[in-house]
């Protein structure tokens, strides 16, 4: 079936809509109760409390090695670049095992064979997978096969089958794969509650694009070249609960129509508007039905960009993607298209997102060179090349400014309108996952563990 519900838990999900919906939260909240007062913050979703990477507290570190300040390190089974999410005493993050046996004919052969001419990857069976990890330890509680799919669609050798980062909140885990489908865990005991697998995209490069929660939806973006749409489902059970297409043709060329962005929800000012990057074009949306609400158009060409917006100041900044790679700034207007307030010439990352810190934007394009601009007036601070290729988005915590380089180094900054380097870092091995941080600890992902980075001594 494309949508599935756990058996035994229908009848349950059943009475909760309407009217049972919040008898349901009362209990689900004495089942799985809050945090009692030891941890300060959960990290629900890709880039934090509110998506767009700010840490509260304070006791976070400056300096890190392999033999420094590391509280514990965990090997991660499969692939993934998913960020982990962080509730009470639990980290869960996805990952993805491939299975690659010999290609049943030679024309299979030669199409794999292809496919990694172009840097493309493509299994014969990859099997989606939830971990989860103790806070406290690194010890790994549960491994959760959600889904398997056999021949799968191709991925980009950058990218994994399990790259959108899930989100968390008390009691339930919502997993997310792209078009091979979005799953929800009980976070109690492993149990997978329902599956909707009925709204598939081709990607071209691999999914990316992490959801977000919404009240009772879970919203996600689908930006393949052969169709464009935003859609939501309903939490308690998987079922569609509206789809919207992309109101706006990018271009006639369909690999111009990629997009691989994450939404964001700003509630700023009146009715809430989903934020929505697509090729060419920034959406707002109605989360609740999916009613587009306006349209702007990036003025130049832009396409599969990653970079999520963020929003402050009464503006909204956002990446325009490949081509042109511009940082725009509107002015926000709520159910209103937003007002252009300044726009860069070149220099904007493609993947990496921007970090607003105070007055300041910050932002690391694709060639590693780090800008920081007025967020009222875009007027450049400074521009420094730090020297790497960079994927993870950035956080500020505890007056810092951390920037996670794709070869495992992280810089440490001062923020302000001067370039003042306060530690520079490393790990073994790439960092292509935002990293977590919550209560003074920093959770870092490598393509083979999981960190966590903390005031802990040799």
């Amino acid at each position: 079936m494309e949508v599935a519900i756990r058996p035994g838990t229908a009848p349950l999900l059943a009475m909760a809509r309407p009217i049972w919906k919040p008898l349901l939260a009362v209990l689900l909240a004495a089942h799985f109760p809050p945090d009692d007062g030891l941890r300060a913050e959960n990290w629900p979703q890709w880039r934090g409390q509110d998506g767009q990477g700010q840490a509260s507290g304070t006791g976070f570190p400056l300096t890190w090695s392999e033999i420094e300040n590391v509280i514990w390190k965990t090997a991660i089974p499969g692939r993934g670049w998913s960020s982990p999410v962080v509730w009470g005493d639990q980290i869960w993050l996805t990952s993805a095992e491939e299975a690659a046996t010999s290609p049943s004919s030679e024309a299979e052969r030669l199409t794999k064979a292809n496919r990694r001419g172009r840097d493309l990857e493509s299994p014969d069976e990859v099997r989606f997978r939830a971990l989860c990890l103790d806070r406290a330890t690194g010890r790994l509680l549960h491994d959760v096969e959600v889904h398997r799919k056999k021949d799968p669609q191709w991925i980009h050798a950058d990218n994994t089958y399990a790259t959108p980062t899930p989100v968390i909140e008390a009691g339930r885990l919502y997993c997310h794969f792209g078009t091979f489908g979005t799953f929800c865990v009980d976070t109690g005991d492993g149990r997978v509650l329902w599956s909707n697998t009925s709204l598939e995209v081709n990607h071209d490069n691999g999914p990316v694009s992490s959801p977000v929660l919404w009240k009772d939806r879970v919203i996600f973006h689908a930006d393949g070249f052969d169709t464009q749409f935003v859609a939501a489902l309903n939490k308690w059970d998987g079922a569609t609960a509206w789809v919207t297409r992309r109101g706006a043709t990018a271009s006639e060329y369909t690999n111009l129509n990629k997009c691989y962005a994450t939404p964001l929800v700003v509630e700023t000012g009146g009715p809430p508007v989903l934020v929505s990057n697509a090729a060419n074009w920034l959406y707002g949306y109605d989360p609740a039905t999916g009613t587009e609400l306006w349209r702007h158009s990036y003025g130049t060409l832009g396409y599969s960009v990653s970079a999520r917006p963020v929003s402050g100041k009464g503006m909204i900044f956002y990446a325009t993607g490949y081509q042109t790679s511009q940082i725009q700034a509107l002015r926000w207007r709520g159910a209103q298209e937003p007002e252009v307030a300044w726009t860069t010439i070149a220099g904007g990352p493609t993947m990496a997102s921007p970090l607003l810190v105070g007055r300041q934007l910050l932002y690391v394009n694709d060639d590693g060179i780090l800008h920081c601009v007025d967020a009222a007036s875009g007027a450049e601070h400074y521009r420094e090349r730090l020297g790497c290729r960079f994927y993870a988005a950035p956080l500020a915590a505890d007056g810092r400014c951390y920037f996670f380089g794709g070869e495992g180094v992280t810089f440490v900054l001062a923020p302000g309108e001067k370039f003042v380097k306060l530690a520079e870092n490393r790990l073994d091995g790439p960092v292509k996952a935002s990293p977590a941080a919550v209560d003074g600890s920093i959770f870092i992902r490598t393509d083979r563990s999981l960190y966590r980075i903390g005031r802990a001594g040799p």
